[in-house]
């Protein structure tokens, strides 16, 4: 079983590298002339973003260091738990300035996790916050962390950007998110980065691909029993420097393939 999915990966290096030279060569035709800019081509619009607006009023006080495009992106992921009962992990406190912007923007019902290897960010700790002192790369730590804080629904790691420890940060918290979190990491900068080809690899087995040979349903085509990874995340997600992770909300067993109608032959 190792040996054949070791097979199948080596296979799947040439398109990997085609991937890549494309990449490297990459045209996009509907963009030439249309004078689009850098803002529109990484998908931000007009609509209202009440991170960015935070970002935006902060004037003195407390730092927030963000990359433009994150905030389009943040609201995304996480206007699903604005206003409710929330528990949120930020990995990286620096200056404090962004602990303050996730209080607000996730509401009164907000509890907010800070994690830092600085003594000193335990400052920032108010009736809504606290702050855990440790290695993120450190599997003990989380495992102390755990036994502390449980029932976590957002992970942002914001932290020290090695691929190591966003790699050992992912695995130590993704799987034990509640059902609908969400795990966010920030700053995957260069073409080469070992912690997006690790992204890769579970993109990959997202793909996984098992037909059941059972009874079927009417209406139903096909049944792929749902792997592991299958049945508890529900995707994956890659922008610029960012990648998220979802997971499912209930535990998928099976996915189905659907059919209706009854004209399958062309005209």
């Amino acid at each position: 079983m190792g040996r054949s999915r070791t097979v199948r990966t080596l296979v799947g290096i040439p398109s990997i590298l085609r991937g890549l030279n494309r990449a490297n060569t990459w045209r996009d035709y509907s963009l030439q002339g249309n004078g689009v800019s850098n803002e529109a081509e990484l998908g931000h619009g007009d609509a209202p973003n009440p991170l960015r607006a935070y970002f935006e009023s902060v004037t003195d006080g407390r730092g927030i260091w963000k990359w433009k495009h994150y905030f389009e992106i943040y609201h995304r992921h996480f206007q699903k738990f604005v206003g409710k009962e929330v528990r949120v992990v930020e990995i990286g406190i620096f200056s404090g300035g962004s602990l303050a912007m996730w209080k607000t923007y996730f509401g009164s019902q907000s509890f907010i996790y800070g994690i830092d290897l600085r003594s000193e960010c335990r400052a920032y700790e108010d009736e809504r916050t606290k702050v855990f002192v440790g290695d993120q790369g450190d599997r003990d730590f989380w495992r102390n962390f755990r036994e502390q804080v449980q029932n976590i629904d957002v992970v942002i790691d914001d932290g020290g950007h090695l691929p190591e420890q966003q790699i050992v940060t992912l695995e130590e918290t993704v799987p034990y998110l509640r059902p609908g979190g969400v795990y966010l990491c920030e700053d995957i900068h260069g073409s080469n980065n070992r912690f997006a080809s690790y992204v890769h690899g579970l993109t990959s087995a997202l793909n996984s691909f098992a037909l059941m040979d059972t009874t079927k349903p009417e209406g139903v085509d096909s049944i792929v029993a749902a792997s592991a990874l299958q049945r508890s995340i529900g995707s994956v997600h890659t922008y610029p420097f960012l990648t998220v992770v979802e997971k499912t909300a209930h535990p998928v067993e099976q996915l189905l393939a659907l059919k209706r109608g009854t004209q399958w032959q062309p005209l």
